[in-house]
């Protein structure tokens, strides 16, 4: 039986099947850079705020969910282009990788969170469809050209 993924190698010039990560794990990852990422969302929305002479932002303004998202983006990108992990994947051993080489582009970083953002809106369909579908893959991984790998 071959790998859910192609081979790569890893640290050394062996070749060693990639490994997904399980369900808890992948929870546990989202979980950890939720943290993080509140933290930073909060720091942006107090600098918005500043800008704005110190009035509260007016509830569903557009450009300030804009301004949110596009943090939450940069964040995330940032972390995948440069090492392929973000705080709570290097706390669970969870690496992000490309499907030709084990680096990710920032043009595939910005499709796989575009995509993610959308996998969401469905109940997490397109999460959920990585334990589920016939390939294995979530949708982010499927349109990105991005895998999560497990280093045991």
């Amino acid at each position: 039986m071959s790998p859910i993924y192609p081979t790569n190698s890893f640290m050394n010039n062996t070749s060693l099947p990639l490994c997904r990560p399980n369900f808890f794990r992948w929870l546990a990852v989202i979980f950890y850079d939720m943290l993080i990422l509140f933290s930073i969302l909060f720091l942006a929305a107090l600098i918005a705020v500043i800008i704005n002479d110190g009035k509260a932002i007016s509830q569903g303004n557009v450009f300030f969910i804009i301004y949110l998202v596009l943090v939450s983006g940069l964040f995330y990108c940032w972390f995948w282009t440069h090492g392929g992990q973000t705080i709570g994947m290097r706390a669970w051993k969870v690496s992000l990788r490309s499907g030709e080489h084990n680096s990710v582009s920032w043009r595939q970083a910005i499709v796989r969170f575009a995509t993610a953002l959308i996998s969401w809106l469905p109940l997490g369909l397109g999460f959920w469809w990585q334990y589920f579908g016939s390939k294995r893959k979530s949708w982010p991984d499927m349109v990105s050209g991005t895998y999560l790998h497990y280093h045991k």
